[in-house]
């Protein structure tokens, strides 16, 4: 399935974690492999640019993390980030340059590309969040289905086996996803999609399209 293949939905040049999807053809590959790549790369962060205030937790020198922030390694966090007021990462996260994290959001066993913003009540958990993508006030990512069976991804009425038992969303470079939305497990947005607010997201959202209300997708003009 071209259309949600990690060529398809990342520029993966905007990422710390570049290496880790070469080879690799559905981004959901490298959901088991983030904690151990982290820990690998860490070892090779410049030591003049990195602080390291705890075990496994690397933080750029000019990344802003407010004090009251949870953060669990192994985690990296890269130039420029801002993570705000009481975050919480929970381990196995790497924040991208530029990216933010905000108020009471959450992150766990992701990678957020540069210029990345979960800022408000966000809760991202088994995902990978491309290129400048936004999650609007409220919206998250739904894991684990309720039934706790393995995750499939749905693409033109036919469903791919992930073989994960958690796995949230893969937002492709430059989506906008409004507030108060839940991603289900297994979503995949193409490049350029808006998510309308308040929308119950499953299955894959083609590149360049609006998610409307009532599942209608349709393309931008």
């Amino acid at each position: 399935m071209a259309k949600i293949t990690i060529e398809e939905l990342f520029d993966t040049s905007n990422t710390i974690a570049q290496e880790l999807f070469k080879g690799k053809t559905y981004p959901w590959e490298v959901l088991p492999l983030i904690g151990e790549f982290i820990v690998s790369l860490s070892e090779k962060l410049p030591k003049d640019e990195y602080n390291n205030p705890k075990e496994g937790v690397y933080i750029h020198k000019t990344a802003k993390v407010a004090e009251s922030a949870s953060i669990t390694g192994p985690c990296i966090i890269c130039k420029d980030a801002e993570v705000r007021h009481c975050a919480f990462i929970r381990g196995k996260a790497i924040i991208g340059e530029g990216a933010v994290l905000g108020n009471s959001c959450e992150v766990k066993n992701a990678i957020l590309f540069n210029k990345v913003q979960v800022p408000h009540f966000n809760y991202v958990g088994d995902s990978v969040l491309g290129f400048k993508s936004h999650m609007g006030a409220g919206s998250i990512t739904s894991n684990v289905k309720s039934d706790k069976t393995l995750v499939t991804v749905s693409v033109d009425g036919k469903k791919i086996e992930t073989g994960l038992k958690k796995f949230g969303a893969m937002l492709g470079d430059n989506v906008e996803v409004g507030c108060n939305s839940v991603l289900n497990p297994g979503t995949v947005i193409g490049k350029g999609s808006n998510v309308y607010p308040l929308s119950m997201v499953r299955g894959f959202v083609p590149s360049n399209s609006i998610y409307k209300t009532g599942g209608v997708i349709v393309e931008k003009g």
